[in-house]
């Protein structure tokens, strides 16, 4: 029985998994890859590419200034802006520490659409979306939670992660590498970690412990989850990304499951 039969034994009513192998194709699936689910804090994933693609382009600069004084658009990327977890409170000062926090993404938003003149919505849709075919995947509301997608979808999406063709290899390298090294933080659900590793809006999975990856996956691994009870990983080094989807909220229940599911996926996938 493949793995990612798994799923079906989890508290949730709906739920899809998918592999994409080195060469990007889908190496195995359970579930319907088609139904449209939302993504919370997943969505970040789509922003920061979108992101990326426009440092790029140079419509926005890793030093603008952007954020509370002092504060740029590397710190907003990286969570090291300061701000609250979802409000403009301020809660330590910029580069002080890692407080997560979806309000600094929308701020970045902001910038960009300051800076181009384009709702980032349309932006991401434009630069990301339409690009790499993902017709189910939309952000409507916040760049930090806000987004509904497919597993069909963000599998295509996790093989543009393990091949890139929307920014340069180099660009993604940079953005999942760590930024600004050695800061204490809360990953949620998670609790305190220290070191909080970050890259350019990419979650790595570096040393933390607990962590929703599993136990063998290498510290360069990085992708997201979301409080809606999602997740996307991508294994630079064994070349291999997975997607989940269900429809109940983050919880103890994901807390049991996912990391020990992501081991036994790693296991059973990695060449």
């Amino acid at each position: 029985m493949d793995v990612l039969s798994e799923i079906e034994n989890w508290p949730v009513d709906n739920a899809v998994s998918v592999v994409i192998d080195g060469r990007g194709s889908i190496a195995g699936q359970h579930g319907d890859l088609d139904k449209v689910y939302a993504l919370a804090s997943v969505t970040k994933l789509l922003s920061s590419y979108a992101f990326l693609i426009a440092l790029e382009e140079g419509a926005i600069n890793l030093e603008d200034p952007a954020g509370p004084e002092g504060s740029t658009v590397h710190h907003l990327l990286a969570h090291t802006a300061g701000y609250d977890f979802d409000s403009d409170v301020i809660r330590f000062a910029v580069g002080a520490k890692r407080g997560y926090s979806n309000y600094g993404f929308e701020k970045l938003a902001e910038h960009l659409q300051q800076e181009t003149e384009i709702n980032f919505a349309d932006y991401a849709q434009e630069a990301v979306f339409a690009p790499l075919g993902m017709n189910s995947t939309k952000i409507a509301g916040s760049c930090a939670k806000d987004g509904r997608s497919s597993a069909a979808d963000l599998a295509k999406f996790a093989a543009e992660l393990l091949n890139p063709t929307l920014v340069s290899p180099e660009t993604l390298s940079d953005a999942t590498r760590v930024h600004f090294e050695g800061l204490v933080g809360i990953l949620p659900g998670y609790g305190r970690q220290n070191p909080n590793d970050w890259g350019l809006g990419f979650e790595l999975r570096s040393s933390k412990n607990p962590h929703w990856t599993g136990a063998s996956h290498p510290a360069q691994t990085f992708g997201h989850f979301g409080q809606s009870g999602t997740f996307l990983w991508v294994d630079p080094v064994d070349r291999l990304a997975c997607v989940t989807l269900t429809d109940r909220n983050f919880g103890p229940w994901a807390a049991d499951a996912w990391a020990g599911y992501n081991e036994r996926v790693l296991k059973a996938y990695a060449a």
